[in-house]
């Protein structure tokens, strides 16, 4: 069965649909991509008390939300979807609005030839693939059926694929991102659009069928957790640059470090 996995593909391609040519070079090299992928994937080898209390909490929220499973799949699930017919519908259509995300700000930084507009298309593309490959891998360990598979949220190691949500685990990644980017004056406005992205997201999945409430709150959890990993990964970047200029008697070295 093919859902989920498919869309990433499509948000690498509209993203770099947009993107100028040589522009990705001048900020992020392979190595950065290599580099940022092990430190997402050690990252728990690294986690301080605030990680481990957040990954706590997390454990508690979704215990809290398997405990409402069934009724909220009762209550929320349209009649036509409650059914246990086992399709998955409209999952490209779930992923349009998070991959539009990506789509526009690659495509409004080429129109302004944004710099710093390329190196934000690219953290939401990270957190996009990030969130998505950790959210398949454990969706296939957990093995858990969806609420159009099954009545019983309790049916987990059986083949399934629904914990976490991984359309609502990359819509909370890219919409997190998007929404803490950018200048302070627009914020209001980037966080109504990201973070009701991803809200939205999680609700269309729990009211079509096909994710039980755990999995988006698990999702939504991941997303998170992946968006403040690159968003920390970029204020780490910005804190020391080390530039050479042509000149014209030579090359001018400069090597900044950020203070405060």
């Amino acid at each position: 069965m093919i859902h989920s996995a498919a869309w990433p593909s499509a948000a690498l391609i509209g993203a770099l649909l947009f993107w100028p040519a040589g522009s990705s070079a001048d900020s992020f090299t392979l190595k950065d991509a290599l580099d940022d992928t092990k430190l997402y994937f050690t990252a728990p080898l690294r986690w301080d008390s605030q990680d481990w209390l957040f990954f706590g909490g997390t454990l508690v929220a979704i215990g809290t939300a398997h405990e409402f499973d069934s009724r909220v799949r009762t209550d929320f699930a349209t009649p036509n979807d409650a059914l246990l017919n086992g399709k998955d519908r409209n999952s490209l259509r779930d992923a349009l609005p998070a991959v539009a995300l990506i789509f526009g700000t690659g495509l409004y930084a080429t129109i302004i030839d944004d710099p710093e507009g390329y190196n934000e298309t690219w953290r939401l593309l990270e957190a996009g693939v990030f969130s998505t490959v950790t959210g398949e891998v454990l969706s296939l360990a957990g093995g858990r059926e969806r609420p159009d598979a099954t009545s019983s949220p309790n049916q987990w190691r059986q083949g399934g694929d629904s914990f976490p949500s991984v359309h609502t685990s990359a819509a909370f990644a890219i919409g997190t991102v998007f929404a803490e980017s950018g200048s302070d004056e627009y914020r209001w406005i980037r966080r109504i659009i990201g973070y009701g992205v991803a809200a939205g997201t999680g609700y269309i999945r729990i009211k079509e069928n096909v994710h039980w409430l755990s999995d988006t709150v698990a999702g939504s959890a991941l997303g998170i957790a992946t968006a403040r990993f690159v968003l920390n990964r970029e204020n780490d970047a910005q804190l020391q640059s080390l530039q050479f200029q042509p000149t014209k008697n030579g090359w001018q070295f400069a090597y900044t470090v950020r203070t405060h």
